[in-house]
């Protein structure tokens, strides 16, 4: 109960999200000679970690591992998901927990009645405390959270399925049964045709080949653009979401404001080649064009908020048409064009460059900035390897370093520094 707890002399320590729990296991606060660690085990993500050019999220895994080891005991649960079944804010079932800890000099009943006397939401945050005080005394397992499938409404995907079962080897199966209906949901059925029609060169290849191909080939065909940003805004599982995450009880209000800053490449993307060529040009001569943005503050939980969104995530039926849908099939097909002639001269060069993928993301100024990398390591590595400029083997491990420079600083710097020190002529 100290004001101002002092590491290594905290009884009881609890938190409400996994990545601030390390944090303080870091500074010191959870000792594994007396802290007794109460800590659930989703993940909000932070904005350092949605930043970074690649994978930036912290391994849960490796947290959970942490919190067993440098606590003295521990309840561990998905607090999240307890807090959605009850109905009630985060708080209230972290309040349970530590309420039924079994290390606290006050009964379960001083708890309840003080959340009675609040009057704010009480059957709500009732329940939630009962959820967590369950938890807490080992009705639930302690497990990290496991995300939905988010594609799991979509319909209509068995003869895609079938025909993926009977082309392909059982071990890129589970790649496969997430990828086809996430290009169902991102354009249609056809599309999704497409992509086996596509990976079907690589089916007899390498399994870490075809592995990566199948992954990332599934990832670039469904770049984000704005109309699919339109389109996860408008999901109402995203809803749902934001509503749990608050703690709004069932007849509570909640606003949503959206945040929007396009500029004209965005703007391009979805306009058809022509009209977007001539925009683009016109902005490479004028720098006022070209670092023009247009502020938004959109309110998607009002109805022409809604509608506006539901309209631009309409526009995918005429994505075919588009700048940005033009300009990817052209280097999706160039990517692809150069895993298979890789293959030929090795596997692993193979694989590293089907891997190059992943800087190619987003859209506006961080799809530029990972279109970039690619250009460079595919200038300085990949070029010369499938020319036999350089050694393919030795290219390998080059790109794969060079990839991961590049992923962990958008600023290009390190990539730079590990192209300067990379392959050799044979």
């Amino acid at each position: 109960f100290a004001l101002s707890p002092s590491p290594g002399e905290v009884d009881i320590f609890a938190s409400t999200e996994l990545l601030e729990t390390g944090r303080q296991i870091q500074s010191g606060y959870v000792t594994p000679d007396r802290t007794l660690l109460i800590a659930s085990t989703h993940r909000v993500f932070s904005t350092a970690e949605k930043m970074q050019m690649g994978d930036g999220r912290a391994d849960s895994k490796q947290l959970v591992q942490a919190a067993g080891d440098r606590s003295k005991s521990q309840i561990l649960f998905d607090m999240e998901d307890a807090a959605r079944e009850s109905g009630a804010h985060i708080s209230a079932v972290l309040l349970g927990a530590i309420a039924g800890c079994g290390a606290m000099p006050v009964s379960e009943e001083t708890f309840r009645e003080g959340i009675r006397a609040e009057g704010k939401a009480v059957d709500a945050n009732l329940a939630g405390f009962a959820a967590g005080l369950r938890a807490a005394q080992g009705d639930v397992a302690v497990q990290a959270h496991q995300p939905a499938d988010r594609y799991a409404h979509i319909k209509g995907t068995d003869a895609l399925m079938k025909r993926a079962a009977e082309a392909f080897p059982a071990d890129v199966q589970p790649v496969l049964a997430h990828a086809i209906p996430r290009l169902v949901d991102f354009q249609d059925e056809s599309y999704a045709g497409s992509y086996l029609h596509r990976l079907a060169t690589f089916a007899k290849s390498d399994p870490d080949v075809l592995g990566a191909v199948a992954k990332h080939l599934a990832v670039r065909m469904t770049f984000e653009d704005v109309i699919r940003v339109a389109q996860a805004k408008t999901r109402p599982e995203r809803l749902a979401r934001i509503r749990a995450e608050t703690g709004a009880a069932a007849g509570d209000t909640v606003i949503v404001t959206e945040f929007l800053k396009p500029g004209v490449a965005e703007f391009c993307d979805v306009l058809p080649e022509g009209i977007a060529r001539r925009i683009l040009a016109r902005a490479e001569k004028s720098e006022s064009l070209r670092n023009w943005h247009k502020g938004m503050e959109l309110n998607s939980s009002s109805v022409t908020g809604f509608l506006k969104l539901r309209t631009l995530a309409g526009m995918r039926r005429w994505r075919r048409r588009t700048w940005r849908y033009r300009r990817e099939q052209e280097t999706i097909e160039a990517w692809l064009g150069m895993i298979d002639r890789a293959q030929k001269l090795n596997g692993a060069l193979a694989a590293e460059i089907a891997e190059c993928a992943r800087l190619i993301k987003g859209y506006g100024d961080t799809h530029k900035r990972g279109g970039g990398n690619f250009k460079r390591i595919h200038a300085a590595l990949i070029a010369p390897a499938l020319s036999g400029e350089i050694d393919a083997a030795k290219a390998a491990d080059d790109i794969a370093a060079a990839r991961e420079a590049a992923l962990a600083d958008p600023e290009g710097e390190r990539l730079a520094q590990t192209l300067s020190a990379s392959s050799v002529p044979v």
